[in-house]
């Protein structure tokens, strides 16, 4: 018997060990990528080792660890889909047995507490840390920064925890909710993570529509549209004119005109294949993919109407790989996860495509800390709210696990209903705007009316009409 004992803990100890390096060496993954991302926006600095250098070495540090969190966050849900439908798949085979449910858990339970850190510990930290100069009348030097960051650190979590429970004493004012106002571990810290979801949830749902609208813009730029050959040679030839008209005007406009330039010299450089090929298709697939994402959105609308259990719900339940979540099998969970891919990207782009937020957007090498600070918390925040969202929306019906199944929020009915209301209408307005704008146009085009209109305009590099002062239009 004692020997059983043994070998069971002995086999518990090998499985935490084996949970602890699997998880490391995903996150190292995520850190190194997350250190080249920013990186190659961060404003380069000379190599002089100052305070200032140091200071900015420990903000880096503390942005790539919040920016791996955020990958980590965006990609439990595809990762517990697709282990969910190998552990189906292969339930006896012995090279996938460290795929179970307490590896599983244990990701959603170490996403969560690092997001939470990232959110009100390091990223705070990072911005008055890099702000601080010291007191007034102390010396100078690293420690007294340090010094001012904790002592703004705790001014902000007194003030945050302060109007924490001002609203939890107006909301909740029954005995038992004035009893847990005074539980710092167990209320506050859930209570506040759950209302920062709901923020990053209307942000997604602010974001994600206009990005998914947005997303045929950017591969409109990205990829060669098919035009007629001899209507490039003449843009071209007059976009070369433009350059030499602006040689003695400045830097920067001229840069602008040889940037339009050698785009509309690689439009003219591009196969055929590309520019009748390759455009037609990625806007099919950008239109399937945002289709599928409104008809699964109106089916979830459905399932709430007539189905209780169509609610999102948390889960505590630790076995993996018992039943399957999608009605299809592994060509559905496939289909999840792309989605819940291509929503997140859209969000992301809808965020630097807000008016609000266009000051955060990176420029390579050109990006200060302060913006890159500002850049990842926004980012952590959409990404911790993309589980959330997905189930919500009924992208998924995988539960939700760890502490994010236990938002207050997801069990509210009206709240889970009109989430998926506006996600649908909104989404659907920004598509049916964003189409008709593009008919227009082509209308006009073919009518000869957009020479009318363009006449007085900069250059739009994409028909390739030039004004009559030359100048360009900015993208």
């Amino acid at each position: 018997m004692e020997e059983d004992d043994v070998t069971i803990r002995e086999q518990n100890f090998h499985s935490q060990v084996r949970e602890y390096i699997i998880c490391f060496l995903l996150f190292a993954v995520l850190y190194i990528v997350s250190y080249f991302i920013i990186t190659r926006y961060k404003r380069k600095s000379d190599d002089h080792e100052d305070e200032d250098a140091v200071v900015n070495r420990i903000s880096l540090y503390l942005c790539t660890f919040t920016l791996a969190v955020s990958g980590g966050a965006v990609s439990l849900l595809p990762f517990s889909i697709i282990s969910n439908e190998i552990l189906l798949s292969f339930p006896q085979n012995y090279y996938i047995q460290w795929l179970n449910g307490s590896l599983i858990h244990g990701l959603w339970n170490l996403v969560s507490l690092f997001s939470n850190l990232c959110l009100f510990v390091l990223m705070p930290f990072a911005y008055f840390f890099l702000e601080s100069e010291g007191f007034a009348g102390s010396k100078k030097g690293i420690k007294a920064r340090i010094l001012e960051t904790f002592v703004m650190l705790f001014l902000l979590a007194l003030l945050i925890l302060g109007i924490v429970w001002v609203a939890s004493a107006l909301i909740d004012n029954d005995a038992a909710s004035m009893e847990s106002l005074y539980d710092l571990w167990e209320f506050y810290l859930p209570y506040l993570y759950s209302c920062i979801s709901l923020m990053g949830g209307l942000l997604l749902l602010m974001c994600t529509p206009v990005g998914l609208s947005r997303m045929f813009t950017v591969m409109g730029q990205l990829l060669v549209k098919p035009t007629v050959s001899n209507h490039l040679d003449e843009v071209f030839t007059a976009f070369l004119k433009v350059e030499g008209s602006f040689a003695h005007q400045l830097n920067k406009e001229l840069d602008n005109i040889r940037n339009q330039r050698n785009k509309l010299e690689r439009r003219k450089k591009a196969s055929g294949w590309e520019k009748n090929l390759l455009y037609p298709i990625v806007m099919l697939i950008l239109l399937t993919g945002t289709t599928i994402s409104v008809l699964l959105v109106a089916l979830n609308i459905l399932y709430l109407l007539v189905d209780e259990t169509a609610m999102p719900k948390g889960s505590t339940d630790r076995a993996i790989g018992n039943t399957s979540l999608s009605t299809f099998g592994v060509a559905q969970a496939v289909l999840e996860i792309v989605l819940i891919f291509y929503l997140m990207v859209s969000s992301v782009v809808g965020f630097y495509s807000l008016r609000v937020f266009e000051g955060l957007t990176p420029r390579k090498d050109d990006t200060t800390m302060t913006t890159i600070i500002g850049c990842c918390v926004s980012i952590l925040v959409l990404s911790s709210a993309l589980p959330v969202m997905s189930r919500t929306l009924g992208i998924t019906r995988f539960d939700l696990l760890g502490d994010f199944g236990r938002f207050n929020w997801l069990g509210n009915f009206y709240i889970v209903l009109s989430y998926n209301l506006l996600f649908a209408v909104v989404t659907t307005l920004c598509l049916v705007r964003k189409f008709t704008s593009a008919v227009r146009e082509e209308l006009l085009k073919a009518l000869g009316l957009d020479k009318l209109q363009l006449s007085n305009s900069p250059t739009d590099p994409e028909s390739g009409k030039l004004s009559a002062n030359g100048h360009q239009k900015t993208l």
